[in-house]
């Protein structure tokens, strides 16, 4: 089967948040991270044919989804769950949200590994809680968490928590599995719960390190639990549907008490949506990696050969983080947005010197961007 990932979608009428952002003006919006590409036709088949049948009433989640999504989850990562331990979620930043309610009291420490994504950098203030960066370096062309900081860090008898993205989210590593065993050793050893925001781990685009969810490593299985969606690699966030791995019972009933009168239920089209997904997307989701793939090629060959920029081939993700220190600029956001590219924030992440650039999109897209930083940059002088 052949999928045109080429083909470009006018999101302007649509309300669209990554376009709105910069509406009337010439800048190419590459920031939030939702692709251009329109999910598979058997998810909107499978949308349209449950809006005819009428009613859009409370749905809870039935047992042909839990089906799909395990055996979804044992084929693409090997690992064998149980039904029962799914969560239903309206989405992956609610979800840790609730693991600070679920986890900790107010005054308590959470461990965030940085860079990282503003909603998980806000979330223990959100909490009444403390925010305790774990840094991440940058060594070989990949980054990796400081497990000495981390080590030091949980010691301390109020951290309750430890919050991080694997893949990374900006950074794009996969963690490896010795990096998730000490992960495991020195959180069980402090009796810190660990939440594993894992969005994007059906987004891996080096086969030489595939993903592996935080509950299988040995020590981890009773005080960890992992976050999972399809709304990344379906482009289906819009529908509010995420998942939570949660194998220890106890950690799951007090999740599922956080979350009381609070959040809402996982919404019923991307209940539906994910199923399909999950079901018949899987000619679709290998087309989408080759083509990610050949997007993250050419932009990281452009990027590294401009002045004063560089960038790392992430392991993962439709994400680039691009180190722009070299161009020696106190607003790196502006600069970029004056040569009409509208890209993540570094700052926000943690990183003023960084952008984010979302490279799940039409090739033509890219070559515009790159386009208009050449001009830029050569402005620069």
């Amino acid at each position: 089967m052949s999928f045109d990932f080429d083909h470009e979608i006018d999101r302007k009428p649509t309300h669209s948040f990554k376009w709105d952002k910069y509406k009337g003006q010439d800048i190419l919006p590459m920031w939030v991270a939702d692709t251009e590409f329109s999910p598979p036709q058997v998810v909107l088949d499978a949308i349209i044919e449950r809006t005819q049948h009428g009613p859009l009433g409370y749905t809870l989640p039935y047992e042909s989804l839990n089906k799909t999504t395990v055996k979804w989850i044992k084929d693409q990562h090997g690992w064998d769950i149980k039904p029962e331990w799914l969560v239903w979620n309206p989405g992956v930043v609610p979800a840790f949200n609730i693991a600070c309610k679920a986890f900790c009291e107010e005054g308590d420490r959470i461990l965030v590994q940085t860079p990282n994504y503003p909603p998980m950098l806000k979330a223990p203030e959100l909490n009444k809680c403390e925010l305790v960066r774990v840094p991440s370096l940058l060594a070989d062309g990949r980054y990796y968490l400081d497990l000495d900081a981390l080590a030091k860090q949980a010691a301390d008898p109020k951290t309750k928590l430890f919050l991080f993205c694997n893949p990374m989210n900006p950074c794009g590593s996969v963690l490896t599995e010795q990096e998730l065993q000490k992960i495991a050793d020195i959180c069980a050893a402090n009796n810190v719960v660990i939440c594993s925001d894992e969005i994007h781990c059906d987004l891996v685009l080096n086969e030489n390190t595939p993903h592996i969810p935080m509950p299988t490593i040995k020590g981890a299985e009773d005080n960890s639990f992992s976050l999972m969606a399809a709304s990344k690699t379906f482009n289906i966030a819009g529908l509010g549907v995420s998942f939570s791995v949660i194998p220890n019972s106890k950690l799951r009933n007090a999740f599922r008490n956080a979350a009381m009168g609070i959040v809402p239920w996982a919404q019923v089209l991307g209940l539906v949506a994910t199923e399909a997904a999950f079901a018949q997307g899987h000619a679709w989701h290998s087309a989408l990696i080759e083509y990610l793939l050949s997007n993250q090629a050419y932009l990281y060959n452009e990027i590294n050969a401009l002045k004063g920029l560089s960038m790392v081939k992430a392991d993962a993700t439709f994400l680039a983080w691009i180190d722009c220190s070299g161009l020696g600029l106190d607003d790196v956001q502006a600069f970029w947005e004056n040569a009409g590219i509208g890209p993540s924030p570094g700052r926000d992440f943690g990183e003023p010197q960084f952008a984010r650039i979302n490279f799940g999109c039409p090739r033509s897209h890219l070559e515009e961007a790159i386009t208009r930083l050449k001009k830029a940059i050569l402005a620069l002088g």
